[in-house]
């Protein structure tokens, strides 16, 4: 699919565009390719002039290589943006190509981003521009305001984790965890710390990808500055990372904790039962030796006798538990 943005009175608009002659009617700041076609591809090259590289979505390449400038002056970033969907938690890869310098551009340039699958950040651009008339004014500029929407989502998404959080701990903290439900426990915070892992390595990502920008000085003094706040609310969001972390880890103890009681409840029944039927058991081992007159023969009551004297040894035991609460 291929999409671009043009400004006008401030505003952005969205085009998606089915052939090269549509693609040569606009002069976008903004040219979005989602899951492109080989002929869509050949349409940027044709009116552009702009290869776009077959490795631009690689998950492998090296972390080095993510960040370069061409001799042409094109800039090259390769980011990860976070896809917070409750059943599979994602990173997606976009590569971001930005040309200011080709005879078929305007002076202020224009970005192309690259990218398998639709990127929630971007949906929230589109309507944030759409808005908000004078947000953007050229194409660093809505790079820029991607980095920014994608540090808010994560902090979106972090507040989601608090109120995850918040829920099970509610359920660890009322001290009745059955095993089952320490089982429901233990994956909704699994869920959650994978997903803040995520958030952690999308924010380191993104500060690099920024920082990368104020040391190419591409940006202007309004944006440099931009830039830096950007960096800001970065590292903040450091901050509630580290914490949930920690928190994840408390209710995981918590929980690993209910189950370890609940197993020892289980082991401390079969402790007591053991115990209880020492005596009965040392009874009836008396009551089977070989004796030149076997008890239970030559008296008239003796299996009634042993019996009761097994029963016996088994309360006396029991009572004892229950009375120092054993068995509680």
């Amino acid at each position: 699919m291929l999409n671009i943005f043009t400004l006008a009175n401030g505003r952005l608009f969205q085009e998606e565009i089915e052939s090269l002659e549509e693609l040569a009617k606009f002069q976008p700041i903004w040219v979005d390719l989602e899951a492109p076609t080989l002929e869509e591809k050949r349409w940027i090259k044709q009116h552009y002039g702009l290869s776009i590289p077959e490795d631009a979505m690689d998950e492998d390449i090296e972390e080095s290589a993510r960040f370069y400038e061409e001799d042409n002056g094109e800039l090259h970033i390769r980011s990860d943006f976070l896809i917070d969907d409750d059943e599979n938690p994602r990173s997606v890869r976009v590569a971001f190509i930005l040309n200011q310098h080709n005879a078929n551009l305007k002076s202020r340039g224009v970005l192309f981003s690259i990218h398998d699958e639709d990127v929630p950040v971007f949906r929230l651009l589109r309507m944030r521009a759409r808005r908000a008339p004078g947000l953007i004014e050229d194409a660093k500029e809505v790079l820029l305001k991607l980095f920014d929407a994608d540090a808010e989502y994560s902090a979106d998404t972090l507040e989601n984790i608090y109120d995850e959080l918040e829920a099970v701990s509610k359920q660890v903290l009322a001290g009745d965890v059955t095993d089952a439900r320490a089982g429901e426990v233990l994956a909704a915070i699994a869920r959650q710390e994978d997903l803040n892992g995520r958030i952690r390595r999308n924010v380191m990502d993104t500060r690099r990808a920024v920082s990368f920008m104020m040391r190419s000085k591409m940006l202007n003094s309004e944006q440099f500055e931009e830039a830096r706040q950007i960096l800001r609310d970065i590292e903040s969001l450091d901050n509630h990372t580290a914490f949930l972390f920690d928190k994840i880890n408390f209710l995981m103890d918590a929980t690993v904790g209910f189950i370890n009681i609940n197993q020892n409840k289980i082991i401390k029944i079969f402790s007591v039962a053991s115990v209880a039927l020492l005596p009965p058991t040392l009874i009836a081992s008396v009551y089977g030796m070989n004796f030149e007159f076997m008890p239970e023969l030559k008296w008239t009551y003796g299996y009634a006798y042993g019996i009761a004297l097994m029963v016996a040894s088994a309360l006396g035991p029991m009572w004892y538990f229950r009375k120092r609460g054993w068995l509680k």
